[in-house]
């Protein structure tokens, strides 16, 4: 069927430098597949639409390339809605392509057509979150919604966008048009606004920069380093943005609000100026805003820079806003600074306190991670990763202790990477997400580190792994329970109810994950000591296959210094 809108776009595809597309298949969808298996492109058959969503979502962020989902009508699209709510929260690339119900028959509710509100109006379930939502209405449109479609994904803010096409315009013949991909110029900072910036960081007394997940690598990070070192700055940074500056630097605090020390959240209260970078003040970072915990605008004085001017005063009122690419804007205001003061400016004992604090911070942890108790306290598998995993593994979590414990303590080395679902926070996504880290980068080490209820979420990750040939391992921290809120539970209302998994007598219940993994084709390994984890890790480490580690794990709260208003909730306090 050479010369169908579907040979069409994947040409197109395949210009715009797609090598993957993550998905599965349906009646919608099966001639662009059938294009796709002409074409130079892989097709990552995931089992289930939101296993899917997250493969190419982890992908996305591994590659930095915009990750491309595929789905089928009705069901098959509304499977993938988590996951790629989860990309467009993250503000991850993602291009999702759902077939849609033949064009002829909308309003007849043909097989599996969203419908009884409105008649075939699948895009209005993903119309929230994503950036923008097409409808093709004609075949020879196609191409053209196409390019708007991954120039969307990726401009300004970077998120996710759904191109939805009738089964009839994938097979309808269209004269072939491969549309450019235009070129993405950001918006550059002025120089009167950098200028004014540095004259703010200069004059301060107790300066602090809030760094957010939109400054990751290349000549803005160089420039943001240099930038705190030259003014002495201690740093702060959101949970998307751990590993940005190494989490061994002098001059770094960690995170702020709920996660933060109290050392930390006293930066944050006694600056008087801030620079935020990139970042939305999330409730957990900001202490559910409330000024008493962590910021404090007034008297501060904030400066946000940001490449979508929606987050500009969103939550705290600016002093200077800037609508500006984060990297070319730290540039800028670097080059600023150092125009106006030649010489590094030095803060007695800055740096011995915060080296200190979090040193004795990583210390504790590994402390408590000593613990030869069976199960394993959480702190001990961390501590047990630390030790093992090469320097530049890729730690991907899913929620519960795994996030919060390795965003909060564990030192993350210089050349590793942290993963972790931030905006949604959704659960299952590390397992799929991590076979599309590994496959974005084959020669790395990629660590699933879930929770057993997260790996029981997406269970399809396990044969996706497997067929793709992906030596991702799956640590799962088997507490037989949705931990993190079975803790929350016990302590607000005196028991936890309908959080923890049992047998029908009672008992403690938990599939065997080490045994899913050996009936899929990875390697299993069920650890029954306290040293057996580090021995199974070094084993599936040096066997390079999909692995799964099923880690009894006991169940004990996350430390959390800061302050979160659900639990003013709980008690009854409300705003």
């Amino acid at each position: 069927m050479s010369g169908t809108a579907a040979d069409a776009m994947v040409a197109q595809l395949e210009s715009y430098g797609v090598e993957y597309v993550f998905g599965t298949c349906g009646h919608t969808n099966i001639a662009l597949l059938d294009a796709i298996g002409r074409s130079g492109i892989r097709f990552v058959i995931a089992r289930h639409e939101q296993a899917a969503a997250h493969a190419a979502d982890g992908y996305a962020r591994a590659s930095g390339k915009t990750g491309v989902v595929l789905m089928h009508v009705g069901p098959g699209l509304t499977n993938g809605v988590t996951g790629v709510m989860t990309a467009a929260l993250d503000s991850v690339p993602l291009v999702a392509i759902a077939g849609d119900i033949p064009s002829y028959y909308h309003g007849r509710h043909p097989h599996q057509e969203v419908n009884l509100h409105a008649d075939a109006d699948q895009t209005a379930i993903y119309r929230p979150f994503v950036k923008r939502a097409w409808q093709v209405h004609r075949a020879a449109d196609l191409p053209r919604f196409t390019e708007r479609a991954f120039w969307t994904a990726a401009s300004g803010r970077p998120g996710a966008v759904l191109l939805s096409v009738p089964m009839d315009h994938f097979s309808r013949p269209v004269e072939p048009a491969v549309l450019p991909l235009a070129t993405v110029h950001r918006p550059e900072l002025p120089t009167e606004v950098a200028d004014q910036i540095a004259g703010l960081l200069l004059n301060a007394e107790r300066p602090l920069i809030y760094l957010g997940g939109g400054l990751r690598r290349g000549p803005g990070l160089d420039a943001l380093r240099s930038l705190a070192e030259h003014l002495d700055i201690p740093v702060v940074h959101s949970l998307m943005a751990k590993g940005t500056l190494p989490d061994d630097h002098p001059l770094l605090l960690g995170m702020p609000g709920f996660w933060g020390l109290e050392m930390t959240n006293r930066y944050t209260r006694e600056a008087d100026v801030v620079l935020a970078l990139a970042t939305r003040f999330a409730e957990t970072d900001a202490s559910s805003w409330d000024r008493r915990y962590t910021w404090q605008f007034p008297p501060a004085k904030l400066v946000q820079i940001d490449i979508d001017p929606a987050e500009i005063g969103r939550n705290f009122p600016v002093e200077i806003g800037a609508v500006a690419d984060v990297s070319r804007a730290v540039q800028a205001v670097a080059a600023a600074v150092e125009a106006r003061q030649e010489k590094p400016r030095g803060r007695e004992g800055l740096r011995e306190e915060i080296t200190a604090a979090r040193r004795a911070l990583f210390a504790d942890s590994r402390g408590r991670g000593s613990d030869d108790r069976f199960p394993l306290r959480p702190e001990r598998i961390l501590t047990d990763l630390r030790a093992i995993l090469p320097a530049d593994a890729v730690l991907v979590t899913d929620v519960g202790w795994n996030k919060n414990g390795v965003a909060q303590c564990y030192e993350l080395p210089a050349d590793g990477r942290f993963i972790t679902p931030g905006g949604a926070s959704t659960m299952g996504f590390g397992p799929a997400a991590a076979v599309g880290v590994q496959i974005a980068q084959p020669d790395r080490t990629v660590i699933a580190l879930i929770g057993d209820g997260g790996m029981s979420a997406q269970l399809p990750a396990l044969p996706m792994a497997v067929e793709q040939g992906a030596p991702v391992v799956f640590v799962v921290m088997n507490n037989r329970s949705h931990g993190t809120i079975s803790d929350l539970q016990s302590a607000n209302f005196g028991r936890s109810y309908g959080c923890d998994f049992t047998a029908p007598d009672g008992s403690a219940y938990s599939p065997d994950f080490a045994a899913l993994g050996r009936a899929c084709g990875a390697d299993g390994y069920a650890v029954t000591s306290a040293a057996g984890f580090a021995e199974a890790l070094r084993a599936a480490l040096a066997a390079r296959r999909p692995a799964v580690i099923d880690v009894p794990m006991v169940n004990e709260p996350v430390p959390t210094p800061g302050h979160w208003n659900i639990k003013d909730i709980y008690q009854g306090i409300f705003e």
